[in-house]
């Protein structure tokens, strides 16, 4: 008995080991402006990041950790991560250095993320290249400078939702929402950059997640004069189906106002292009109440021409636009739209979602709603404020220019008293609006 109190007490004289945690991999997601590294891992951790020069690297020390993959490879299109390294480190060999050799100066984000549907627990480490994200006034202020005298294209913000680690809804045969909506929103691009009068600007271009405020930052920098956001829906029942135009509530509105008020010096220029930060309190929600009633109005007539161009291609889910404060809606200066292009949780849905065919009668879709907008509500220095003219070229017919301009051949004859089919080489023609045919 004594000899078993002598042995228990010397166990209790040295610490007990911690669970080692487990890293269980490790994945990258290159975006246009920072990398993500995301460390999966079984439990939290307790780790220590820092940053180092000559040559420039993040090193990141967790402790009581061990790699159980081996470390990836980084992606040759990577702009800023050059190569990952791990090795177990101290005397105890117990505690895991991770390394991420960059391939210039950076500034690490890091956090923890707690398990959700799809993950477990996450270390996330997002670099950004050290000098920071470009002044936005600047970056404003060239895209101002860049637009041409007079008349200038209309510039849609095409957003594609969820991106990278987050995968938005997944269906039990592995169709993942990121990637339908990424494919109709490519489709979509590629419709608008052909249409003239019109550019695209894609908010996600890739395999990468985008801060739901970044969204909206990045509409901004480019000009944009509507923000479109793309993803596809889930619910319990698998018999739930049908697409769904979303735009900002009221109630989300006045939270987003007071945010707004309340950072000032943030805001000086975003709403309607006045400054709100020398104006007193009262003024200043007045200001930002006007420019957000003019969007919300927009936003709503754009929602309902989009929400009925898709009821002509497939079932829509509700026969009117729904309300909702979803962070991607709440610039008050861009009118903004989210479109949920069908349930992923419908067999008939996700399996006409995954069709490319059916992806790009989609966009078809959407585009048809936003022309019809702009066409009755033109902006004002853009080409569809002035009539339309198309100067007819060698080989070129009324269909093909019908077709080209989105309009029948009815309307073009019409419009321009034209009797049969033949047009001569160097005719102006003008193009009617959807109200012309």
């Amino acid at each position: 008995m004594r000899l078993f109190a002598i042995g228990l007490a010397c166990l209790m004289a040295f610490p007990v080991p911690a669970i080692a945690v487990n890293v269980e991999n490790i994945r990258t997601w290159p975006a246009p402006d920072h990398t993500r590294i995301v460390l999966d891992i079984d439990r939290s951790v307790e780790y220590a990041l820092f940053v180092l020069r000559d040559p420039d690297r993040v090193v990141i020390d967790l402790r009581s950790a061990k790699l159980l993959k081996r470390v990836p490879d980084a992606r040759p299109a990577d702009r800023l991560l050059a190569r990952i390294r791990a090795a177990q480190r101290n005397e105890s060999g117990k505690d895991l250095r991770v390394v991420l050799d960059t391939k210039q100066r950076v500034r690490p984000k890091s956090f923890l993320l707690k398990p959700n549907r799809q993950y477990g627990h996450r270390l996330v480490i997002d670099v950004y290249p050290a000098g920071g994200e470009a002044d936005k006034t600047t970056a404003r202020k060239r895209v101002a400078d860049a637009a041409p005298k007079g008349r200038r294209d209309l510039v849609i913000a095409v957003d594609a939702g969820h991106g990278g680690e987050d995968p938005g809804a997944i269906t039990r045969s592995g169709i993942r929402e990121k990637d339908v909506v990424l494919a109709i929103a490519r489709a979509l691009s590629r419709r608008i950059d052909r249409t003239p009068g019109m550019k695209a600007v894609m908010i996600r271009s890739g395999d990468y997640y985008v801060g739901l405020r970044r969204r909206t930052e990045i509409a901004r920098r480019h000009g944009a004069d509507l923000f479109v956001s793309i993803h596809a829906d889930s619910f319990r029942s698998p018999r739930v189906s049908g697409s769904s135009v979303y735009v900002l509530s009221r109630r989300g509105a006045s939270s987003e106002a007071a945010r707004w008020l309340a950072a000032q010096e943030n805001a000086s220029d975003f709403v309607g292009g006045v400054s709100i930060d020398d104006k007193d309190d009262l003024l200043a929600s007045v200001l930002v109440d006007l420019q957000q009633t003019a969007t919300r109005s927009a936003s709503s007539e754009v929602g309902g021409r989009v929400l009925k161009a898709l009821g002509r291609i497939a079932r829509r889910h509700k026969r009117r636009i729904e309300q909702a404060g979803f962070l991607v809606l709440k610039s008050p200066d861009i009118p903004s739209i989210l479109i949920e292009t069908g349930f992923l949780t419908n067999p008939s849905d996700a399996k006409r979602l995954s069709n490319p065919k059916h992806q790009d009668v989609v966009a078809r879709a959407i585009l048809d709603g936003i022309l019809d907008y702009f066409e009755r509500n033109p902006l004002p220095g853009t080409t569809f404020a002035t009539a339309r003219r198309h100067t007819i070229a060698r080989g070129e017919t009324l269909s093909e220019i019908a077709v080209r301009y989105r309009v029948s051949v009815e309307s073009l004859r019409a419009v321009n008293r034209i009797n049969g089919s033949l047009i001569r080489i160097g005719d102006v023609l003008r193009i009617p609006g959807r109200s012309d045919g």
